[in-house]
C-alpha cells in the first residue's frame, strides 16, 4: 500500500509510515553522501535570526516588494498605504477582528520570496513556525500546533518540495533555516466519551479517533485502509502513532506548574503524546540516566531524522519542552544530534521553549544547544529599553554567577535565544502587545532592536517587528498580523502589504547588523553594564527616578584587547551626553573611541579620560543607540 500510495504521486503523495521507502531511503543512505548537504555554522551566536509564522508572513504576489537581487517584482498585492488600507467602520473592525483567528494565506513559497527582503536586513538564519498538516477542516489551525500527520506538509502551506526548494534557495543566500517542531501533542485527533475532562491523573474513555469531519466515531487503534474513507484525513498519521497507548489521555491541563499535571495533561484540545516518564512524584527531574523512551517518542525521532535528511535542515525549535520532561528531551537531542553529525552537520541547534524557571537545568542536562524563556529574558529585554526596569535586571541574568552556577558570563553567550517580540508573549498572561504597541515602543524600537541585536544571546527578530507592527489585545491573534495583508493587516488593516525596505528602521537594522558581523566582540564577547555619570565625578548604574529611566544605558563586549561599547538612550525627546566607564586596562588618557554608528547619522570622537579609572564622554540621540570602538 505505501509503495503504491508512493509512485502514484511521487513526493506529492501523502506519507503515512515511517517505513515508507521514502521516508527509509532520506535516513538510512550510504556516509559519502554527507558532503552534499549544508554544514552547520560554527557558532550560532554569529547568527541574526528572524522568526515568523508562515501563514502570516508572504504569499509570493506583494507588488514591488523586491526579489533577491533587489529587483522589483509584480503581483497583485499592493503596498500598505495608511489611508486607503485602514479600517474605520466597526462592523469592518468587528470582521477584521475575526479574521486574526483564520487562515490568511501565506506559503512557503511566499518565504521563498522574501529570502532578499531577509538577507538585505541582515538575517543569517529563518526560524519558520510549524508547517505540518493540521487536523482538517479547523479553520483556527493557522499556528501550525495542531499536527494531524507529521510526516506532510499542510495544504495551506504547500507540498514538500516547496520546503526543499525554500532550504536550497536560502542555503545559496547563506542563511540557515530552523524549523518549529512539536513532540509533546498533537492535534485534537481523538474524542474523549465525556465532554468536560479536566486533569485529574487518571486515564478518560476515549470514544473514538476523529474522522474527516472530525467526528470520534472510528476504533480508536490503527486505521483499516480499506474500510477508512478519506483515511488521509482521519485520526493521527504516521501509522505508527495510532496505537492507543500513543496518548496519556488524562484531560486537560487546569495548573499549568503542578507536577506531573503539566507533564501528562492535554494542552486543552490538544492530545498529549505519551514520551515517558522520566521522574517520580517527589522529583521532578527524576532518574533520567534510567530513562526509556516510548515507541511513540522514537516515532517522532525518525520523523524528524527525515525531515533533516529531505530538506537539509540546520536547525529546530522545539515547543513546549517544559511539558516535554528531561528524558524524553534529551532521549530527543542525543537522537538528533547524531543523526545530523552523519549528514556533516556538527553544530545542529536545538533551541527549545523552557518557561518557567528551571531554563538553566534543562539546557544543562537534556544537551540542547540553546533555551527561550531564561529568567524571562524577553520580559526584562522590553522593560529596560522602555525605561520601565532598572537595566541590571537584564544583564545581571547574563553575568550572576549564583544563577548561573558559572563563574563567568561566557555560558550565556549561545545558551539563550533573545527577542523583544514574538508571537504568544507568555510573561504577559491575557494582555498581549507588541514592543511598538505604545509610544515609547515606536520611539524606542530601533534602540530596543539594537541591544538585543549587540548583547550576549542569539538574537531574534520576529516579523513585523522591523515595520513596528503594534498589534495588542486580549488574545494571541493581536501578535500574529499578516505581512503581506490579507484580511488581518497589520495597524487594523486589510489587503496591503509591509515589505517595505525603504523605511529608517529596516535601513538602520540593516547598518547594525553589517557591524556586528565585522566586529567579532559584537558576537562573541564578554558583557558589561557600564556605570555612567552627568558630572565626571559621580558614577553609578543608571536606575528608575519618578517612575521610569529617561538615560543612557550602556554596555560593552570585550574579546581579547578590544572593547566596543554600546549604548541606547531611554529619553525620547532629547540627546543625551554621559560619562561612561570603559575597560581601564585597553585605554590611555586622551585615546579616542570612533563611532561605528549613530542611529542619527551623525559621528563624534569620545575622548578617554581618567574618571572612575577610565572613562569616555558620548552623546546618545533621543531613543537612539550607538556604537564606539
Amino acid at each position: 500500500m505505501l509503495e503504491n500510495n508512493l509512485s502514484a504521486g511521487g513526493t506529492h503523495a501523502s506519507l503515512r509510515s515511517i517505513k515508507d521507502p521514502e521516508v527509509h531511503q532520506a535516513i538510512y543512505r550510504d556516509a559519502d553522501e554527507a558532503n552534499s548537504f549544508y554544514p552547520s555554522p560554527s557558532s550560532w551566536e554569529d547568527q541574526v535570526l528572524y522568526f515568523l509564522l508562515p501563514d502570516r508572513f508572504a504569499q509570493g504576489s506583494e507588488n514591488d516588494s523586491l526579489d533577491i537581487s533587489g529587483k522589483p517584482l509584480k503581483g497583485d498585492t499592493k503596498a500598505y498605504d495608511v489611508v486607503q488600507d485602514s479600517i474605520v467602520s466597526d462592523e469592518a473592525k468587528e470582521s477584521w477582528k475575526n479574521a486574526g483567528i483564520c487562515w490568511q494565506g501565506g506559503t512557503l513559497r511566499g518565504v521563498k520570496s522574501k529570502l532578499g527582503y531577509l538577507k538585505r536586513m541582515g538575517v543569517t538564519a529563518v526560524w519558520i513556525g510549524p508547517i505540518f498538516k493540521q487536523v482538517p477542516h479547523d479553520e483556527h489551525s493557522y499556528h501550525g500546533y495542531a499536527v494531524q500527520n507529521f510526516l506532510n506538509i499542510d495544504p495551506h502551506f504547500g507540498v514538500r518540495e516547496d520546503l526543499k526548494d525554500l532550504v536550497q534557495a536560502a542555503h545559496k543566500e547563506g542563511i540557515y533555516v530552523i524549523l518549529d517542531i512539536i513532540l509533546n501533542h498533537s492535534g485534537d485527533v481523538f474524542g474523549y466519551k465525556d465532554e468536560n475532562t479536566p486533569y485529574k491523573g487518571t486515564r478518560y474513555e476515549v470514544a473514538g479517533f476523529r474522522n474527516g469531519q472530525k467526528e470520534a466515531v472510528l476504533p480508536f487503534e490503527p486505521l483499516n485502509e480499506h474500510s477508512t474513507e478519506n483515511i488521509d484525513d482521519c485520526a493521527i498519521w504516521p501509522t505508527e502513532l495510532q496505537n492507543p497507548d500513543t496518548f496519556t489521555r488524562e484531560g486537560s491541563i487546569g495548573n499549568w506548574d503542578k507536577y506531573p499535571e503539566y507533564l501528562r495533561g492535554d494542552f486543552m484540545t490538544l492530545k498529549d503524546i505519551n514520551l515517558g516518564d522520566d521522574g517520580n512524584p517527589e522529583n521532578p527531574r527524576g532518574d533520567i540516566e534510567n530513562f526509556a523512551p516510548t515507541p511513540a517518542l522514537n516515532t517522532l525521532c525518525e520523523v524528524y531524522k527525515y525531515w533533516i535528511a529531505y530538506a537539509d535542515l540546520d536547525g529546530y525549535r522545539i515547543d513546549t519542552v517544559k511539558h516535554m520532561g528531561d528524558g524524553p528531551t534529551r532521549h530527543l537531542c542525543t537522537t538528533l544530534h547524531e543523526f545530523a553529525a552523519t549528514l556533516g552537520k556538527e553544530n545542529f541547534f536545538l533551541v527549545g521553549e523552557v518557561t518557567g524557571n528551571r531554563a538553566y537545568d534543562v539546557v544543562q542536562v537534556t544537551g540542547l544547544n540553546a533555551a527561550l524563556g531564561i529568567g524571562n529574558v524577553q520580559q526584562k529585554l522590553w522593560l529596560i529599553c522602555k525605561g520601565w526596569s532598572n537595566p541590571n535586571e537584564y544583564f545581571e541574568l547574563f553575568r550572576n554567577a549564583a544563577f548561573l552556577k558559572k563563574g563567568s558570563d561566557a555560558w550565556m553567550r549561545d545558551k539563550v535565544v533573545t527577542m523583544i517580540d514574538d508571537h504568544d508573549q507568555v510573561w504577559r498572561g491575557e494582555s498581549k502587545a507588541r514592543f511598538c504597541s505604545d509610544f515609547e515602543g515606536k520611539q524606542l524600537a530601533l534602540a530596543a532592536m539594537g541591544l538585543n541585536l549587540t548583547s550576549l544571546g542569539v538574537p531574534c527578530i520576529y516579523y513585523g517587528t522591523e515595520q513596528l507592527f503594534d498589534g495588542q489585545g486580549p488574545s494571541d491573534r493581536y501578535l500574529r498580523e499578516t505581512m503581506f495583508g490579507g484580511t488581518f493587516g497589520a495597524f487594523c488593516s486589510k489587503e496591503g502589504h509591509f515589505f517595505n525596505e525603504s523605511t529608517a528602521v529596516f535601513q538602520n537594522l540593516s547598518k547594525i547588523c553589517q557591524i556586528r558581523t565585522k566586529h567579532l566582540a559584537l558576537r562573541r564577547g564578554r558583557q558589561y553594564l557600564r556605570e555612567i555619570s552627568a558630572n565626571g565625578a559621580d558614577f553609578g548604574y543608571p536606575h528608575i527616578l519618578n517612575g521610569r529611566i529617561k538615560s543612557i544605558i550602556a554596555w560593552s563586549r570585550i574579546i581579547a584587547d578590544q572593547e566596543v561599547l554600546c549604548a541606547i538612550n531611554t529619553d525620547t525627546e532629547k540627546a543625551t551626553t554621559a560619562y561612561v566607564t570603559v575597560d581601564a586596562g585597553l585605554h590611555r588618557k586622551g585615546d579616542c573611541l570612533a563611532c561605528l554608528y549613530s542611529s542619527d547619522g551623525s559621528t563624534q570622537q569620545a575622548e578617554i579620560s581618567e574618571r572612575n579609572g577610565k572613562a569616555a564622554l558620548v552623546t546618545v540621540p533621543p531613543a537612539g543607540f550607538i556604537i564606539l570602538k
